[in-house]
């Protein structure tokens, strides 16, 4: 396969349409990936040179005389050594109106390593102690996004693997410390294994509708503990008289946006941090996919007094014919302007598992880490990244550890697998 690369320094270098589409022929896409989420984060400011977001969005093309692509495949082709042969070129002319884009890749020159939610701070800290530059590094990633989903995009496994292999040529190249690839798919992951990068993973807690009718339905399925606890909790929203709006993307005034802007910057204030996002970002998204938006506002004698930004797909995963639930829905932010006890639960966990049941949505991403959310039905579930780095000691070291870890994380999952919050069968 001939491929030509080419790296855009915005992603509004890249046609919107061809990026959609393209993400559209991946086994897991996601909202994050879209082209008009992206875009957002770096028109707005949120995610450019400025922060430490620097992109460099990896694009492979062909031309388009070529035989039609051919359907996906569920197992990595061979690489180059041993199957198909491919060969890259680079380019800085601008597509042919016969090339067509065949692998995509979100990739950033990251100055830091905040926004990641997969930390390699020791490892900043341990170059730096030995007079080596960290900074700055690649990243294939969402910026501030903690979401599995697809990263390689690509119209076949032959492109996807040459893609892998272009991003370490590149990182090679570059003369940089280092390459992460954050929240690929497993079956990505496996195809960066392969490729040579390293592997490592962590853990999240994602909650599964079974097909529930009501929210009681589901509360029947849990131990009586943590039946109880939840009613407890649901009951003291309830008696401090807070009731709750579902605003979808399409139904949200600009008031609606400037109030969940101000209970979002008032989270990051109490926490004595920066939010990474900002007004401006949330009203782009609002206008160019409110199709994938929801926000859960609390009120109280008329008065807002919380709110929660929810992303979902409702086409995402299972059979379109059947009525079993399907697609995600990924919380992503939340903040209150009043304290009331317990709200957060109801806000961010609550309203958003009832909206599940309510729309046939089948999984519920609560977001990064947080063993608390067991409690309330969630389950751990395994995520993946991929690193590579240039060093060969450094590359060694973080090797021998991410051994450890990894079968750390295996065990941890096994542990709270047999502590799951549900009854025993009978």
């Amino acid at each position: 396969m001939n491929y030509r690369m080419r790296i855009a320094a915005l992603p509004a270098e890249i046609n919107a349409a061809a990026w959609d589409e393209l993400l559209a022929r991946q086994s897991r896409p996601t909202p994050f990936l879209k082209h008009a989420f992206l875009s957002a984060l770096t028109a707005t400011g949120c995610a450019s040179d400025d922060t430490g977001w620097a992109p460099r969005f990896i694009t492979l093309w062909r031309d388009g005389a070529d035989a039609d692509a051919a359907p996906m495949a569920e197992t990595a082709s061979e690489s180059s050594e041993g199957g198909d042969e491919h060969t890259v070129s680079s380019s800085e002319a601008p597509p042919g109106p016969n090339e067509r884009l065949v692998a995509a890749a979100p990739l950033y020159l990251k100055s830091h390593s905040y926004g990641e939610y997969v930390f390699d701070w020791a490892w900043a800290n341990a170059y730096e102690q030995h007079g080596q530059e960290y900074y700055p590094k690649l990243l294939c990633a969402v910026p501030f996004t903690p979401v599995t989903g697809a990263r390689l995009l690509a119209e076949d496994d032959t492109a996807r693997f040459a893609l892998a292999q272009v991003l370490i040529a590149f990182a090679k190249q570059s003369g940089l410390s280092s390459l992460h690839i954050l929240y690929p798919t497993e079956h990505e992951a496996n195809m960066l294994d392969e490729a040579g990068m390293m592997a490592r993973t962590a853990v999240q807690f994602h909650w599964l509708n079974a097909g529930y009718t009501s929210f009681d339905d589901f509360l029947a399925t849990l131990n009586q503990k943590k039946r109880k606890n939840i009613k407890a909790e649901r009951r003291r929203v309830a008696e401090a008289g807070v009731t709750f709006r579902r605003v979808r993307g399409e139904d949200a005034t600009p008031e609606d946006w400037r109030f969940f802007n101000r209970c979002y910057r008032h989270t990051y204030r109490e926490h004595h941090s920066t939010p990474y996002l900002n007004l401006a970002f949330f009203e782009s998204i609002a206008a160019t996919m409110p199709e994938n938006l929801l926000l859960v506002i609390a009120e109280k004698e008329g008065r807002p007094v919380a709110s929660s930004l929810l992303v979902y797909d409702k086409s995402i995963g299972g059979d379109v014919a059947s009525e079993e639930p399907r697609g995600t829905l990924y919380g992503r932010y939340w903040g209150a302007i009043e304290h009331i006890d317990c709200l957060h639960f109801e806000t961010a966990y609550y309203q958003p598992l009832s909206f599940c049941i309510d729309e046939g949505i089948a999984v519920f991403e609560g977001g990064a880490q947080g063993e608390h959310k067991m409690a309330r039905g969630f389950l751990p579930t395994v995520t993946r990244s991929a690193h590579w780095l240039a060093h060969p000691s450094f590359s060694d070291a973080v090797a021998h550890f991410l051994a450890r870890e990894t079968a750390g994380i295996g065990n941890y999952v096994d542990e709270l697998r047999e502590h799951n919050p549900f009854r025993k069968a009978d």
